[in-house]
């Protein structure tokens, strides 16, 4: 019996497996990597994926969407802390190293002084504009008006579902008129 070996047909398009099992195995990589500041682009490269691909994963394993929105989570955090606490002003230890010359030995000092860093108003307005928008914002009236209008967006939309429910009663209606 002859063995009938099949070529692939030319400008056939061969379809490349996932890499999902590989980049699965790799999240918590990608979550330190984008932890460290990474990039999604620069991810894709160190991964050897097309940014579209990730995006794809993405949309499909909630565990990527998960480790990416915990990578970003502990720099945030961090921000805030230093953010607060310049606001807040805070005590710190500055440390001064000298050496002087005393005969033929050089001699090395250090001093230490306890400082105080004042609050910074500047951190002051920005955390207080973010935390607390209806009292520090920039435009007191326009979150009056955004509040409104998100009230009146789910209206429209509660409205919208009600006419398309009676419109489909009234097809109804009209088709079974039309079987007598």
């Amino acid at each position: 019996m002859k063995k009938i070996i099949r070529e692939p047909l030319k400008g056939a398009i061969e379809l490349s497996k996932s890499k999902w099992p590989e980049i699965k195995k790799n999240i918590p990589l990608i979550e330190k990597w984008s932890r460290d500041g990474l990039d999604e682009k620069q991810i894709c490269k160190n991964l050897g994926i097309a940014v579209s691909t990730f995006e794809n994963y993405k949309t499909r394993h909630k565990e990527l969407v998960e480790a990416l929105k915990r990578s970003k989570a502990v720099p945030i955090m961090e921000i805030e802390n230093a953010l607060y606490r310049r606001a807040t002003g805070y005590e710190y230890e500055e440390v001064k190293t000298y050496i002087k010359l005393e005969g033929d030995k050089e001699v090395r000092y250090t001093e230490k002084t306890k400082k105080h860093l004042p609050p910074d108003v500047a951190a002051c307005f920005i955390l207080l504009k973010n935390k607390d928008r209806g009292n520090w914002s920039d435009n007191p009236m326009r979150v009056d008006i955004d509040r409104e209008m998100a009230e009146f967006k789910k209206a429209i939309e509660r409205e919208k579902l009600e006419l398309s429910a009676e419109r489909l009663d009234l097809d109804k209606e009209v088709s079974s008129l039309k079987n007598f």
